[in-house]
């Protein structure tokens, strides 16, 4: 049995989303990978649904590319309501618990948000997206299932105040994967001795792409009525996507060793880890892995139409 043809157009590239609230990560990405018609798409970090902004998303080959996208590190907005608890840590869920909220100054949360700079440990929320035997905890959060969840090394590399008011408070946060700002808000919160939780969550910044290079669903619907070449237009080629990585041009001989699945000798650099592989032509190949014995080591490669 011959192998079943994918459904939509064989696209590569990316494309940054500002997401709408309300909607899941997922939704939009469907959303986006219905416009374009492509074979192939993924994002590169969730978003909570109550959460808005930075979504970068893959189309085709550029999908290769998504999860090191995803170690990239954030930053966001957010702002938070003290003295309320909810078993979501945010708006969306139910209130559990509710405590006075001391007088506060901004020298006081100030020097409480110094202390959560830096590495640091944190237990994922159990409404997250993370699985435990193939279950999303968010589910088992739902049927009001709590399970044990292993601490994960976060970094918090700057956290500052923008504004606060007696019952409100706002900050800007910038962070390494892996961090969820619900959690964080609710141990500061517990720093300054009240409860909190997540009222507005915007990302603004996600694997060095920003604001400025987003587009909003109805921008890309617009450009959809236009027709599948200017959607492709808004793309951006798969040659951006990760450009603070060395680049190796190969050899036409070795181009097609790396192509075919096997190591080769590059003298040329004394580069060490993962880098991006191009042809003398200037089309990127793929990824690869270079071993301190100069020896590069296929990881990921494209397979464009011919």
């Amino acid at each position: 049995m011959g192998q079943r043809r994918r459904k939509g157009r064989p696209i590569s590239g990316l494309i940054v989303i500002d997401k709408p609230t309300g909607r899941s990560s997922n939704h939009v990405l469907q959303q986006i990978k219905r416009l374009f018609n492509a074979q192939k798409a993924g994002h590169t970090g969730n978003l909570d649904p109550l959460a808005t902004g930075v979504l970068p998303i893959c189309l085709g080959e550029a999908t290769k590319l998504s999860s090191y996208l995803l170690a990239g590190d954030k930053r966001y907005q957010v702002t938070a309501q003290l003295g309320v608890a909810t078993d979501s840590a945010d708006a969306d869920g139910n209130i559990i618990a509710t405590s006075r909220v001391p007088t506060l100054d901004e020298e006081k949360v100030s020097a409480v948000l110094q202390q959560y700079l830096g590495q640091q440990t944190q237990i994922p929320p159990m409404y997250s997206a993370l699985k435990v035997n193939g279950q999303p905890l968010y589910k088992l959060a739902r049927q009001g299932i709590d399970v044990k969840r292993k601490e994960r090394a976060i970094t918090i590399d700057a956290i500052n105040l923008i504004k606060l008011t007696d019952r409100s408070l706002t900050l800007d946060v910038a962070c390494s994967k892996g961090t969820y700002i619900r959690t964080l808000i609710e141990d500061i919160a517990q720093s300054l001795d009240t409860l909190a939780h997540v009222t507005m969550l915007r990302r603004t910044h996600a694997a060095g792409y920003t604001l400025h290079q987003a587009h909003t669903i109805a921008e890309i619907t617009a450009i959809a009525e236009q027709g599948e070449s200017a959607l492709d237009q808004s793309l951006q080629a798969v040659e951006t996507i990760l450009p603070n990585w060395q680049k190796l041009v190969l050899s036409a001989e070795q181009s097609q060793q790396i192509q075919y699945g096997q190591t080769i000798q590059y003298q040329e650099t004394q580069q060490v880890g993962m880098v991006s592989l191009y042809n003398e032509q200037g089309k990127m190949l793929g990824i690869g892995d270079v071993s301190e014995l100069s020896v590069v080591s296929p990881k990921r490669l494209f397979v464009f139409p011919n």
